[in-house]
């Protein structure tokens, strides 16, 4: 056990996500909560409050004024980098309302399409794409969703038009996907992985700069010409704008132990989570360029709530 503990406010130790159970954000949440209590030799509860695309739990946080224990909000690209660019009803601000701890890691994202179809390679999917403009569909799970923004950047990147179809969720996504309603999607790698692997859905190339781990075999779009072209769906660990910068740095060297277990490693490679742990400023500076980068995008593709 750490020998700093004593310097650990007292009070109850809880994370909020603001995601329903079981999404790739609350099992994150509870990997590392879980290590945490065992570091600190207490509970680490986690509290599911979804809503808005997680915007609800983020907005709650940031005005909520804490007064005793420790309070740590899942931050993610949704809640931090791009639905505030977007939604006029998200009053809070992602940079400035929060204390930046660690991030825990990025997931690529896959453009995958049914394994009926017979697209092998992103030249394919082009050249679909310019024989026939604005009929060639890609899911997402909901406006303003990584899956949105990754096939803009993709059309932006590509010169080509296409239709966007919103879902609420991966989950009713996948299963329009696999029966043809819908062409393809840039759905994230830890719920696309699964349905790839079970030759469901094929995976044509994915969207982070370096290939994952967990998927060595698979071109990156960057690799295939769209240079420097990054799409991550990305989950950190923030607190309340105030925070102590002892405190911060403490909850910093611990999830970074935390994210150096083996067991937790090993997990976290399987979701296909990478990169996670560093400083809080490395942290900082991370949410600056994604929340510019997202921006641009939301501006040059002219995306709004009704789009």
């Amino acid at each position: 056990a750490n020998a700093s503990t004593a310097d650990l406010p007292k009070g109850q130790v809880k994370i909020l996500v603001g995601w329903a159970p079981g999404g790739g954000t609350d099992v994150f949440a509870r990997i590392v909560g879980q290590k945490l209590s065992e570091l600190w030799g207490r509970p680490v509860v986690v509290e599911n409050k979804p809503g808005a695309t997680g915007s609800l739990a983020a907005g709650y946080f940031a005005k909520t004024r804490f007064t005793d224990g420790i309070n740590l909000l899942m931050a993610h690209v949704n809640t931090h980098a791009i639905s505030p660019q977007i939604f006029k009803s998200i009053t809070y601000d992602p940079l400035r309302d929060y204390a930046p701890i660690a991030l825990i890691g990025a997931t690529p994202h896959i453009l995958v399409t049914s394994s009926q179809n017979g697209y092998a390679s992103i030249e394919e999917v082009v050249e679909a794409c310019k024989k026939k403009p604005g009929k060639i569909s890609f899911g997402s799970s909901g406006t303003g969703s990584v899956q949105h923004l990754a096939a803009e950047m993709f059309n932006m990147a590509a010169g080509v038009k296409s239709i966007h179809v919103p879902y609420k969720g991966s989950g009713p996504m996948q299963t329009d996907l696999i029966g043809g309603q819908i062409d393809f999607s840039f759905d994230t790698m830890t719920a696309a992985t699964a349905q790839v692997k079970a030759g469901k859905m094929k995976g044509i190339v994915q969207t982070r700069v370096n290939r994952a781990k967990g998927f060595p075999s698979m071109p990156t779009m960057h690799e295939q010409g769209f240079k420097g072209f990054d799409a991550s769906s990305w989950y950190g660990v923030v607190g309340p704008k105030g925070m102590s910068r002892d405190l911060v740095q403490r909850i910093n060297a611990d999830i970074n132990s935390v994210l150096a277990l083996p067991d937790v490693a090993s997990r976290f490679d399987g979701y296909g989570v990478e990169d996670g742990g560093g400083s809080a400023e490395k942290f900082a500076a991370f949410m600056v360029d994604e929340y510019k980068k997202w921006g641009d995008v939301v501006r040059t593709a002219k995306i709004t709530e009704e789009s």
